[in-house]
Formats: C-alpha cells, sequence, structure tokens
C-alpha cells in the first residue's frame, strides 16, 4: 500500500533524524524546567483488564463479494457496555471493518490490532444528527465527527492499526467548494453559504442552540473530535484521508498524542489541533499533511473572546513534519490567547512544508500570545521561511476590528535550514507595535533564496545572536515604531 509505505519511510527519517537533534539536546534549565514539569503533571490514563472484543457484539469483518455490514452498532455497544462495567478496553481485531460514526465513553481504551482497519463510510447521512462542537473555532452543531467524545474522563484511542476516513475528491474533499478538489456547480458544499453563514452567526453572537447544520450544508466533520474530556491518550495508531481537521481536541486537559502518523492531503487537513487545552504532549509523531501538521488554537474572533479559555502549556518534542502550510503553527483561531509552548528535537523536510514555526492572528482576532521556546531543530527544506509571525492575517476578512492582538517573546535557538525563501518573515500591525521580543539564537540558514529577512509593520527587539544567512552573520534588524 503506497500510503503505508510513505509513512513508514517517513517515521524512519524522523527516528534517524532525531538521534541526531537528541545528540545536541541541551538539559532542562531555565525556562526549560517548566517543560519538564508540564510534562510530569499531565495525569496518565489506566484502564482495567477487562476486554471486549467488538466481533463478540456482532461487528462483522469485510468479506470478499459479500455485502458489506456497517460495523458501528457494535463497536458503540462494546463502548457502553465496557463504560457502564467500569472500563477496559474494546479491541478491533486483526480485520478490516466499515463503520459509520463512533462516540468514546469515560473509562474506555478503543485499541486497534496491528492487523486492525477501520475504515469510515462517506455517506454524509450517517453522521447526522449534528453535535455540540467547533468549526473553524467557532461554536456551532454540525456534522457528527467520526470519532467524538463529550465530556469524558480516561479515555484511549491505541494501538498499531490504521483509522482510514476515505476522504477523496469524490465525497467529502468536495464539500469544500474547490474545483481542484472535486466540487462542481449542483454539489453540496460550504461555500454554497453556510461558512458564510456561521461566520456571522459568530460576530452577531446568534446562541448556539440556533447554530444548527444538517447535511444539506456540506459542513464537514473532523475525524477525531474530543469535547471538554481530561485525562486522554492517542497513541501508535495511523489516521489517513480525514475530511476535516484531523486530530482536534477541544477544551480538553491532560492529553497525550504519541507515535501517531498522519497523512492526509485534504483541504484544511490539519493535523493535531489542541483548542482551548491545558497540559499537551504531542511526540514521537510523523506528520504529512495538505494545511498545517499541528496548529494550536482558541476560539475565533467573538466566540473565542467569550470564552476566554487561551491553550497553554503544550509540549512537542521528538516529530518529523512533512508536507504542510506550517510545521508548528499558533492561531489564527487564537482568539482566547496561547502562553507557553516548548518544541525540540524535532525535523522538518520537504518542497511542501511552507514554514517551520508560523504565528498567525489579526485584529479580527486579539488575545496574546507569549512564551514560545523552540530549540533543537533540523529542517532539510522549507517553501517560505524559519519563523513566520503574520498579525494581519487574512487582511480581508469581515469581522468587528478593534481587537489588536500581542505576540511576545519568542525564542528560537539551535534551529538550522538548509533551504528555504527567507528567514525571518514578520508583519506587524500598521498602527501599533505589539510584536516584540523575538531572539534567534545559534541558527545557521543556507540556501536562503532572497539572503535576507522580510520585514513589515511595526515591532521592536528582534533579536540576533550568532544567526548566520548563507554563511554570513545576519544583520541587525532596528526597531520599526
Amino acid at each position: 500500500m503506497i500510503k503505508t509505505t510513505v509513512l513508514t519511510a517517513l517515521a524512519s527519517i524522523c527516528v534517524i533524524a532525531t538521534a541526531n537533534a537528541k545528540a545536541k539536546a541541551q538539559p532542562a534549565s531555565g525556562p526549560w524546567q517548566q517543560a519538564d514539569s508540564i510534562v510530569n503533571a499531565i495525569k496518565k490514563t489506566s484502564f482495567p483488564d477487562r476486554v471486549y472484543n467488538i466481533a463478540d457484539f456482532g461487528a462483522k469483518a469485510v468479506v470478499p463479494k459479500r455485502r458489506l455490514a456497517l460495523a458501528h452498532d457494535a463497536i458503540n455497544l462494546a463502548i457502553v457496555t465496557c463504560s457502564q462495567e467500569g472500563g477496559g478496553t474494546v479491541v478491533i481485531p486483526d480485520s478490516t471493518y466499515i463503520t459509520g460514526p463512533i462516540t468514546m465513553l469515560s473509562n474506555v481504551n478503543l485499541h486497534l490490532s496491528d492487523g486492525a482497519v477501520l475504515k469510515f463510510s462517506t455517506e454524509p447521512n450517517l453522521y447526522f444528527p449534528a453535535v455540540l462542537t467547533r468549526w473553524e473555532g467557532l461554536d456551532c452543531y454540525n456534522t457528527h465527527p467520526l470519532i467524538y467524545a463529550y465530556g469524558c474522563t480516561n479515555i484511549a484511542i491505541t494501538g498499531k492499526g490504521m483509522l482510514d476516513a476515505q476522504a477523496t475528491n469524490d465525497n467529502w474533499w468536495a464539500m469544500c467548494g474547490a474545483e481542484h478538489f472535486g466540487w462542481s456547480d449542483g454539489k453540496v458544499s460550504q461555500r454554497n453559504g453556510s461558512r458564510d453563514k456561521l461566520l456571522q452567526w459568530g460576530e452577531k453572537q446568534t446562541p448556539v442552540y440556533l447554530r444548527q447544520f444538517t447535511v444539506t450544508d456540506g459542513m464537514r466533520p473532523q475525524f477525531v473530535n474530543l469535547y471538554r474530556c481530561t485525562q486522554v491518550l492517542i497513541e501508535d495508531i495511523t489516521l489517513e484521508s480525514s475530511p476535516f481537521w484531523v486530530i482536534h481536541p477541544l477544551f480538553c486537559n491532560d492529553l497525550i498524542v504519541r507515535r501517531v502518523k498522519v497523512n492526509n492531503h485534504g483541504p484544511n487537513g490539519d493535523g493535531c489541533d489542541p483548542e482551548s487545552c491545558n497540559r499537551v504532549l504531542i511526540e514521537g509523531c510523523t506528520f504529512n499533511t495538505g494545511d498545517d501538521c499541528i496548529a494550536i488554537k482558541s476560539g475565533r474572533n467573538t466566540d473565542g473572546r467569550k470564552w476566554d479559555t487561551p491553550s497553554q502549556n503544550i509540549v512537542v518534542r521528538d516529530c518529523h513534519f512533512a508536507d504542510g502550510h506550517g510545521g508548528v503553527v499558533i492561531g489564527s483561531e487564537i482568539s482566547g490567547g496561547y502562553r507557553n509552548l516548548f518544541v525540540e528535537n524535532c525535523t522538518m523536510d520537504s518542497p511542501n512544508l511552507d514554514r517551520v514555526i508560523r504565528i498567525k492572528t489579526s485584529s479580527c482576532r486579539g488575545g496574546t500570545i507569549e512564551n514560545i521556546y523552540v530549540r533543537n531543530v533540523e529542517v532539510g527544506q522549507c517553501r517560505e521561511a524559519v519563523l513566520r509571525i503574520n498579525l494581519d492575517y487574512e487582511h480581508n476578512e469581515a469581522c468587528n476590528r478593534g481587537n489588536n492582538p500581542v505576540v511576545r517573546n519568542v525564542n528560537l535557538e539551535n534551529v538550522n535550514c538548509k533551504k528555504s525563501r527567507f528567514g525571518i518573515y514578520l508583519i506587524g500591525l500598521e498602527d501599533e507595535c505589539n510584536l516584540y521580543d523575538v531572539n534567534v539564537t545559534n541558527c545557521r540558514w543556507t540556501n536562503v533564496e532572497k539572503g535576507r529577512h522580510n520585514l513589515r509593520g511595526k515591532y521592536r527587539g528582534i533579536r540576533q545572536t550568532d544567526v548566520s544567512l548563507n554563511g554570513e552573520k545576519s544583520p541587525a534588524i532596528p526597531d520599526v515604531l
């Protein structure tokens, strides 16, 4: 299978390159002691020894030339039984199953055996009635995510099997409304007004219970959406071809995403999007996506400011990033703010990776983004910039403006890149200096196409120490006030 081969190769690259990065690893000191404290404070999952095999609940594996039987009723019954009996492990055995939506419950570990494959039906009607979620940072009732949980404690999705959403241009992806993803006149699509309607609901503060979508709105579901959950583990699984964002924890605490492989080149195909989450560890993962690999969020515009719940205390380490709009990204739905990000010992490399570290926000969003620490990252190549910070993202967005964001205390150390267009790419505000205290230390950037940085708007305190561009000392960046 070509996709699996690609992921295996990427994982091998990750292991080798991460080993090289670890050789440069520095001891925990200063702010990096906080990273260790975050990881140690995460409450871990634990499950009783009870095992519930979905085959015992009526799940039928795919048999060639026989009528396909959907397995989600059996899977959900096994999950309900497991949770009601005090918890344990629901096992997907070594076979291929076709399923509809799955709903997780407390104290359940959904475990995919090594040879297990769960293929999700692409029939939209199966994923209704709608459930409470967020879509691009806005509260609403939308299509049931392929795997969903609400208000659960102590849950896990584990095992070396595969979750395949089967999204293509012939089904989910066309609903984004782009012709290159299969859309054409007459097809159900968010471009027919549903996305714009949600944006206006947010701006006007329409009550959430009235923000109801139906199958005809074409608002694609997330692959895994965990809403207001705590003590969560997602480990070892492979996720393929999502309709929309792949892993979307929302208002979650104490989350570990470990050794997960994401391969998803669909529209809005973000790999992992913690939104308004606290105490998160993402480690040993491989991301190969058509959008941001990791994108940290905290709500969009008025909805995000209303809840005022920042994402915070997130550690990313020992991961490999291939294709994507950005490797580790904050925004753009970040109105609740963000603080305390630690990224270390990672590798990135692809002509289709646009940026290494990216922060995107605007005067629609507001909020403060602060305390960003990145060290020991080796980059083969990226398309645009090693560090991009943009305080004027989506300049033409229709919104209530005047909510100027603040970005401060951003630190890169020993982040090396062998090919890019720019080194640093900054876009500050034109009317206020809200981008400041950016420290770049001990970095080597070679084959920088433009041989320089790209800087616009107002900013101050952009400091470089021992930074070289194409073998020469990078020139000082004066304040623009």
